[in-house]
């Protein structure tokens, strides 16, 4: 098969993923290089990036879209590719309640003005659709089930999260910041990491998201692919939620990031 042939081949497989993705038979995207004078570029976006990355092994559909809006949400800046997003997500079978959690996940690690303005892009989008059903809350078998003080509580989803690696991290703090310590343990682990709603696995990936979005979190984003491992990720998972990303949030905060894995796989 000659280039031209594996482009169009790609192009065409693109196309019908983001009509599924997006609900509509003419993807805006295209006409927005279109109206610039760079179809052919739009095409290439389209073939490459949802033809063949959004089809390489590995990762899920409904996680690369989650790992997306966690990307996104962290931006801050792209409120029309986060609708967009988050709409695609709700199409290939996330629900409404995960995107909340995705973004109430964020607000730890991008701040909560972040979280606030995606809440809003939710709610716009979620007002522009149908009612959706409620989703049922997760069962409460894990292993902070039953512990009433938020910093046990806390502890409890750290240690089952990131094990030696978050505890080093509050360790670390307790003869500056000690109080920033019990904050993180506290809200954090206490608070976000055992809402319902979104699993672990889901939580650390859309964590791993906004660490490598932001591009100043190499440390944290190194304890949240532990995390990821710990919880039942893969290596796999982990390489290709960072391949991913490097179409949201730049290849040189793709190759650090990778290069983070790659410490984290060797100390494992």
């Amino acid at each position: 098969m000659s280039d031209e042939q594996d482009r169009s081949a790609s192009f065409a497989q693109g196309l019908t993923l983001i009509q599924q993705l997006g609900g509509a038979d003419r993807p805006a995207v295209l006409d927005l290089f279109e109206s610039i004078g760079e179809a052919e570029f739009g095409k290439e976006c389209v073939g490459f990036i949802y033809g063949d990355v959004y089809h390489r092994p590995g990762l899920a559909l409904a996680d690369r879209q989650l790992a997306t809006v966690g990307a996104l949400i962290a931006l801050g800046y792209a409120g029309s590719q986060l609708q967009f997003h988050a709409k695609a997500a709700l199409n290939v079978g996330c629900t409404r309640r995960q995107l909340v959690e995705t973004a109430i996940q964020i607000s730890s690690f991008a701040g909560f003005p972040a979280t606030l303005n995606a809440l809003g892009e939710l709610k716009a989008l979620f007002e522009s659709l149908p009612d959706e059903e409620p989703a049922a809350e997760e069962p409460a078998d894990l292993p902070w089930a039953g512990i009433e003080d938020r910093y046990e509580r806390g502890l409890a989803a750290m240690k089952a999260v990131d094990g030696e690696a978050g505890e080093k991290v509050a360790a670390a703090l307790r003869d500056i910041a000690p109080d920033l310590a019990t904050y993180i343990v506290e809200f954090t682990f206490g608070e976000l990491y055992t809402r319902p709603h979104l699993s672990l696995r889901h939580r650390e990936i859309v964590t791993i998201a906004a660490c490598v979005a932001l591009g100043t979190a190499l440390p944290q984003l190194k304890v949240h692919i532990h995390g990821l491992l710990n919880v039942g990720g893969t290596e796999k998972e982990v390489v290709e939620t960072i391949l991913h990303l490097a179409f949201y949030c730049g290849f040189p905060a793709a190759l650090n990031a990778i290069g983070a894995a790659r410490e984290v796989f060797a100390q494992r």
